[in-house]
Order: structure tokens, then C-alpha cells, then sequence
């Protein structure tokens, strides 16, 4: 019977972090624009931009990964930092952005429930990670 430890749901979150990002840069660098893969997923792009997202996004695969492998609080701490900052950047730059110059028909609500799907996640990696921080509840 396997036992179940208090960083289970964490290695459970990044390894699902991993194979998230890993889609990102599989769709970016094929160019098929999903959304919750691609936050813009309705606003046009180059396919030298989607290219460079892909190239980051697999990075960001493999930091989660290793992360999951390792369990080092320091790599935790810094994904949990990064990606506030990154959910941080894409809420601004959705809310200041004039999408409607590009297409009548784009809605930022629709980013924004993406960015919102990103908070959740990150917001349970924030709760997972309190003991392997050493946080109290």
C-alpha cells in the first residue's frame, strides 16, 4: 500500500506543470493556437514569435520536472516567484492592451479567465508547497 506524504499533491502539481508547459511548446512551435495553451489565442502572431514561446515554455517543462524530481525549496520558491510575477505581467498587459484595434470580435475576458486558470494552479502550489517551505498553515 502506498502512503501517501504531504508532498505528494506538490510533485503531483509540478509534474502536471511540466507536461502543461511541455503542451505549450509543442503547440507554439506547430503553430495551432488552443486556448488555456496559447493565452492570445485569438490574436494574430508571427511564427517566428510562437517559436521563440516554444523555445521558453520547454524550458519552463523542464524546470518543472526537475523540480518535481529534486523537491529543493529553493527551485520552489523561485517557480512560486516567477510565476506570480509572469500572472502579475500577463493580467497588466491584458488589461492595458487595445485588442479591439487588432479584431472587433477579441474579449480580454477570455484571457483573463486563462490568466485566472493560472492563478489557480499557482495558488495550489503556493498551498502545497507551505511544508516542504517549512510554513505554517
Amino acid at each position: 500500500m502506498n502512503k501517501t506524504t504531504p508532498t505528494t499533491p506538490l510533485i503531483f502539481l509540478l509534474y502536471s506543470g511540466a507536461v502543461y508547459f511541455f503542451c505549450v511548446a509543442m503547440v507554439h512551435s506547430l503553430g495551432i493556437k488552443i486556448p488555456g495553451l496559447f493565452v492570445y489565442f485569438n490574436v494574430p502572431s508571427y511564427a517566428y514569435q510562437d517559436r521563440i514561446i516554444s523555445f521558453l515554455a520547454l524550458g519552463w517543462s523542464a524546470f518543472f520536472f526537475l523540480s518535481a524530481k529534486k523537491l529543493d525549496p529553493d527551485m520552489i520558491k523561485l517557480i512560486l516567484i516567477i510565476g506570480l510575477l509572469a500572472i502579475i505581467a500577463l493580467s497588466v498587459n491584458t488589461l492595458i492592451s487595445d485588442f479591439k484595434q487588432m479584431d472587433t470580435q477579441i474579449q480580454k475576458r477570455h484571457f483573463l479567465l486563462i490568466i485566472l486558470g493560472l492563478f489557480i494552479y499557482w495558488l495550489s502550489l503556493v498551498i502545497y508547497s507551505r511544508a516542504l517551505l517549512g510554513l505554517k498553515k
